[in-house]
């Protein structure tokens, strides 16, 4: 596990900060656009950390009408489930039948997340407890780094 790494990972999801949500999208900055999975692909494969991929096509609403996770099952190609999140590495949040939101911790205690988050439409980055939209949510984590 390096520091360096997770410490690039956290300056690269604040980079995108402000930039609009926009579904499948992956293109930083204010007159850009993302939604959460392109920004985590974007995050991992621009570092050179996990081989590029490219997830899409996608609709808006897959999760809603389908038990399998996608989401899920795509990011713990490159990641491991853990249980006590760093900084670094990556919250899912179920939504519907499936995990289908995520966004990369910045900070474990509180957790604090960096995320494109449709609610606000933008990449934008709080506690947890700020996005009553997930809250909630069940929510697993996943590392990079992890065996």
């Amino acid at each position: 596990m390096s520091d360096v790494e997770r410490a690039s990972v956290i300056a690269e999801a604040r980079s995108w900060i402000g930039t609009p949500y926009h579904h499948a999208a992956d293109i930083k900055g204010k007159s850009g656009g993302v939604d959460c999975a392109m920004l985590l692909v974007r995050i991992f494969c621009d570092l050179g950390l996990v081989e590029h991929f490219d997830p899409r096509p996608y609709t808006r609403d897959w999760f809603l009408h389908r038990g399998e996770e996608r989401y899920m099952g795509t990011l713990l190609r490159s990641a491991r489930e853990v249980r006590e999140p760093q900084p670094g590495d990556i919250a899912l949040f179920r939504l519907g039948r499936c995990y289908a939101h995520g966004g990369v911790v910045s900070r474990s205690d509180p957790l604090t997340i960096i995320h494109a988050h449709s609610v606000t439409g933008r990449v934008t980055e709080g506690k947890i407890a700020l996005f009553p939209d997930l809250a909630r949510r069940p929510v697993i984590f996943a590392s990079h780094w992890q065996p």
